[in-house]
């Protein structure tokens, strides 16, 4: 599986688990087709960002302007989460391929505010 896919999935399984008393494991298992096992850059996604959410949490209010996590859509805290543990707790991908992933993923699953708003939102955890 790609990374893209990986990411793709972990937005996917990380979304259930927002809502739902899923475990990692079931959520996982959710996104996953049929014939499809887990790889462990999705493993790392799901869990690093489960594991660290109030980190994650705290770190993005303090970037969102006139905003409150609990206010901003699903989707959007969805993937700022996920790119969020990616650039803190994750070295191995470039930020910019971390931005430009999860822009993807918004032009996705929401819509052409939701892109902007998260590249927004990101580009303050990439300034120098």
């Amino acid at each position: 599986m790609k990374r893209t896919e990986a990411r793709k999935k972990a937005l996917q399984a990380l979304f259930q688990l927002d809502s739902t008393e899923l475990s990692v494991e079931e959520a996982i298992s959710h996104v996953l087709l049929e014939e499809e096992k887990t790889n462990a850059f999705l493993d790392q996604l799901v869990r690093g960002t489960t594991e660290h959410k109030e980190e994650i949490d705290t770190t993005l209010e303090n970037k969102l302007e006139n905003w409150t996590l609990s206010r901003l859509p699903k989707i959007e805290r969805t993937v700022l989460r996920l790119a969020v543990y990616e650039l803190l707790f994750m070295q191995d991908a470039p930020s910019r391929v971390v931005m430009n992933e999860a822009i993807e993923l918004c032009k996705l699953f929401g819509d052409e505010k939701s892109s902007k708003f998260v590249n927004g939102v990101l580009s303050k955890f990439t300034e120098q």
